[in-house]
Parts: structure tokens; sequence; C-alpha cells
């Protein structure tokens, strides 16, 4: 019976969630598996991935084929090292103590490299933030500039008519005013 380590598939449409599982190479996709391994999560930025290393260790051991997929995520979360390195246990080339700490030392480093993303998606997201904000207040001074332009223009625009309009009634004023005193010097 060949076995191979690989993804399936759980979640909703669109939103998917894997189990790494070692299962039969001739059962379904989503079907019977041997041992659930870890999950891995996409939808999360970074993928958030949980496995048992020495589970799949084991299962290494024992001969079983990743998928390419289940292989990227094991040397990832360090799995095929650690096989590499209980290899070389076993032909005698490293002790235990050598194999756990240069593990130790990659695991420490892989860790630091994810914390670093994982900062730099932050401050990325931050400053994406912090410019949309930026730029949401130039428009909205831009748009009351906008506003207390047109009120000037509006309210511009009705003075002179009234101030027109008063020249007018002044003047009409004046005209009779200019009649009567015509009319008594006549007399």
């Amino acid at each position: 019976m060949s076995v191979k380590i690989r993804l399936q598939r759980h979640g909703k449409k669109g939103k998917p969630f894997y189990w790494v599982v070692a299962a039969d190479a001739r059962s379904k996709r989503d079907g019977k598996y041997l041992e659930k391994i870890g999950t891995y999560n996409p939808n999360t930025n970074p993928a958030t991935i949980d496995l048992n290393l020495d589970s799949a260790v084991r299962w290494l051991n024992n001969g079983a084929q990743p998928t390419d997929t289940a292989k990227a995520i094991l040397s990832y979360k360090g799995a095929l090292l650690k096989h590499h390195l209980e290899g070389g246990i076993r032909k005698g080339a490293l002790t235990q103590e050598q194999a756990d700490a240069k593990l130790a030392a990659w695991l420490e480093a892989k860790s630091g490299k994810v914390d670093a993303k994982k900062d730099g998606l932050t401050k990325a997201q931050a400053d994406a933030k912090a410019k949309a904000f930026k730029a949401e207040q130039d428009v909205n001074a831009k748009r009351l500039a906008a506003a207390a332009k047109a009120e000037a223009d509006a309210i511009a625009a009705a003075t002179p008519a009234v101030e027109e309009v008063t020249e007018v009634e002044a003047s009409t004023e004046e005209a009779p005013a200019a009649e009567e005193n015509n009319e008594t010097t006549e007399a």
C-alpha cells in the first residue's frame, strides 16, 4: 500500500481550509485517511500552518511520499529537515545533540523571518491606512474650499443686484421730487 501525505479540502466555497493527512494513494481526495498530521489555512496572511512535526517525520521515515504542496508545507515547517537530520544520525554522521541544535537554530531563524514578514505586513497596512486618511483629508479640504467659494460667489452675485435695485429706487424717487420742484417754479 502506497501512502501519500497530502491536503484534504475543507471549508466553504471560496474559503478553503485544508487538513494535512497521511492517506492511501488510492483513496479519494476528501475521503478516508490514515492520520491527520496538521492543518493549513491559506486565507490568512501569512498562511497559518499547524503541523505535528513528529508525526510527519514518522510517516516520512515509513516511506510516505508528500505531494508537491504538502512537500512545500513540510519544508516550511522543518519536517523535511528533521527527516534529513535523522538520516544523518542513522548513518553516524551526526549525534542526536548536533541534529537537535541544527534543527533548533533553523527553526529560530525561520520564526524570525516569519515575524519580520508579519511586522512588514502590519507596517505596510498602517502606511496604506495613513495614506488613505491623508488623501481623504485633502479631498475634504478641497470640497470645503469649493463650497466656501461657491457660497461667496453666490453672495457676491446677489449683492450687486441688491445695490442696483436700491440705485434704481433712489433714481426714481429723485425724479418725482425734481418734477415737483419744476411745478413749483412755474407757478
